[in-house]
């Protein structure tokens, strides 16, 4: 059995091609999809602003094996990503990854006498 990491996937992209019923969805939904929601999860969480509709961000967690990759754990995200603003029927375009591997990040410690 393959080795397991965990990462983070923050998906970027633009809206694009949105019904006018779905552009008012958005707008009435927007103060649950400010700052404060962006959370990483299996299921991600959406965010984006509503003044100007024009971008969102989607934040996952991803656990696939680590001999695939970052790569690997993007491309799922971004999979999920299409999953859900589909089924949401949203229109988008775009979508880009930026992925960090949790198992070899780098934590820089502050020494006992700093602290």
């Amino acid at each position: 059995m393959s080795e397991q990491h965990t990462y983070r996937v923050i998906v970027r992209g633009t809206w694009d091609g949105l019904t006018h019923e779905a552009r008012e969805r958005l707008l009435a939904e927007a103060d649950g999809h400010g700052l404060a929601s962006m959370r990483f999860t299996e299921e991600g969480s959406l965010s984006y602003e509503p003044s100007p509709l024009k971008h969102f961000s989607m934040r996952f967690v991803v656990v696939s094996d680590a001999a695939d990759g970052e790569e690997m754990a993007g491309a799922i995200a971004e999979e999920r990503a299409e999953a859900m603003l589909r089924g949401l029927g949203h229109g988008f375009a775009g979508l880009k990854s930026t992925v960090t591997d949790l198992d070899t990040m780098k934590i820089n410690r502050k020494p006992a006498s700093l602290r």
